[in-house]
């Protein structure tokens, strides 16, 4: 069914890309969302995410419920993300650098598997999972809101 629905958000992309070529309006379709490096607008990260860790908003509003949305975060090397879950699934991209990650209720380093640049990872909701920079590493995070992260102790 994803496939799909992309294949119809494609469509209507082209379609409305159409619309404007032909003259028509098309004063309802949305303007596109352009990011380019340098341009994010970065914030600490809070608690319990280590010190150095940067968050920005790329798309969306993680905080609307049902709404897409997409973040960048900027990990230092050797940032741990602790153990925790997600009522959403959360969709990864590593963009730059390595980030370790692995699935557990307990942070245990030997199981971290690497996930190089280019690399992407869905994890369900609910789903017990950790994560750690090995180098300098962006990852861009997509999901539905309301972004929700919960850390276990």
């Amino acid at each position: 069914m994803r496939i799909l629905s992309l294949a119809r958000a494609g469509l209507g992309l082209f379609l409305a890309g159409s619309l404007t070529c032909a003259g028509l309006s098309a004063a309802a379709a949305p303007a596109p969302i352009v990011v380019v490096p340098g341009a994010e607008h970065y914030a600490a990260a809070p608690s319990p995410f280590p010190s150095g860790v940067m968050i920005a908003v790329l798309s969306g509003d993680p905080k609307m419920a049902g709404a897409p949305y997409t973040i960048r975060i900027k990990l230092p090397d050797g940032a741990r993300i602790p153990v925790h879950t997600h009522g959403e699934t959360e969709n990864v991209t590593v963009i730059t650098g390595t980030f370790l990650v692995a699935i557990g209720k307990t942070f245990d380093a030997s199981k971290l598997k690497a996930l190089p640049a280019g690399a992407y990872v869905s994890i369900p909701p609910s789903l017990a999972h950790y994560a750690m920079a090995k180098g300098a590493t962006i990852v861009d995070v997509s999901g539905l809101g309301p972004e929700s992260t919960n850390f276990l102790k």
